[in-house]
């Protein structure tokens, strides 16, 4: 497998955008049991290695796991201020937790996890997103052991991306990417210009 032709876009316009602080949020929606759609902004947590897989830290106690059990697709929506460019990205969403079978996704969640910040390792110690609050007083600092491996909390998504528009508006220009399987079970992109 080549690299995505859209991939390079997208890192140019990180690299472009790289002073703005808020250039490493983008949003990603799924769809709940309901049917209804639910959007948050999430981190950026960089490409799965050697891959165009993008890879997304949540706690495995949020509302976006048992979307993604109900239905494992999700886009992400990625504007850039600078550079006036948008990424939407929609594709099959893998849900790697403490209880996956596989050692080298396990890895892939022990290596993310050390991968970020030990403030941002502290929150997967909490109590549960969107859950009421139940007592007045502000919750007591929580300690972790920073060589200590991911909390059962702890949860890494990696988005396989299968279509992407993107859209830069300072040149006017649209192109959607398309992810296809060769016969011998390749994935290859095709890419098409439309009118922005």
């Amino acid at each position: 497998m080549g690299t995505a032709p859209w991939k390079q876009l997208l890192l140019n316009a990180l690299e472009s955008n790289s002073t703005l602080k808020h250039s490493s949020f983008f949003q990603l929606a799924t769809i709940g049991s309901n049917g209804r759609p639910s959007n948050r902004t999430v981190v950026f947590r960089g490409f799965e290695e050697n891959s165009d897989k993008i890879q997304i830290n949540t706690d495995c106690r949020s509302r976006k796991i048992d979307d993604l059990k109900h239905c494992p697709f999700a886009e992400i929506c990625w504007y850039f201020s600078d550079s006036w460019e948008q990424f939407r990205i929609n594709g099959n969403v893998d849900v790697i937790n403490g209880s996956c079978p596989d050692p080298l996704k396990l890895q892939q969640r022990e290596k993310a996890w050390f991968g970020s910040s030990p403030k941002s390792r502290l929150q997967y110690l909490g109590p549960n997103p969107g859950l009421p609050t139940l007592d007045e007083k502000p919750s007591q600092e929580s300690s972790l052991d920073p060589s200590a491996g991911p909390v059962d909390a702890f949860c890494l998504l990696v988005l396989d991306p299968e279509q992407v528009d993107y859209l830069n508006l300072k040149i006017n220009e649209r192109l959607t990417f398309a992810a296809k399987q060769s016969i011998d079970g390749e994935k290859f992109w095709t890419v098409e210009r439309v009118n922005p």
